[in-house]
């Protein structure tokens, strides 16, 4: 056999880029799933869910954000911020990056 044409090293090329590209993925969703399993965790007992109650109140999770001075304003956008990350993290996170739905904690 001769040495490989320019297509073979291509296809080499291109496999041994799929692998890195799966391999890293694989290590997100990993990663991933083992943040929203703290936050489960973190969340999911009735201490927890007694400081989200308080959390949604305080970051205003289901009123506006609005207020007509802006420093104020923006302080609440940020309590908001926080607010949508561990919503995101405690419900949405696989369901966004392609894995399986997670159900509520058990624990």
């Amino acid at each position: 056999m001769g040495p490989p044409t320019l297509l073979e090293q291509d296809d080499v090329l291109i496999t041994k880029q799929f692998v890195e590209a799966y391999a890293k993925a694989r290590k997100t969703l990993e990663f991933l799933g083992r943040r929203q399993r703290a936050y489960q965790l973190c969340f999911g007992s009735p201490a927890g869910k007694a400081v989200l109650k308080d959390l949604a109140y305080y970051c205003r999770a289901d009123r506006s954000a609005f207020h007509v001075n802006e420093r104020a304003h923006a302080a609440i956008e940020g309590r908001r911020e926080v607010w949508l990350r561990i919503a995101h993290h405690l419900k949405q996170l696989y369901e966004l990056y392609g894995g399986p739905v997670i159900q509520e904690p058990t624990e």
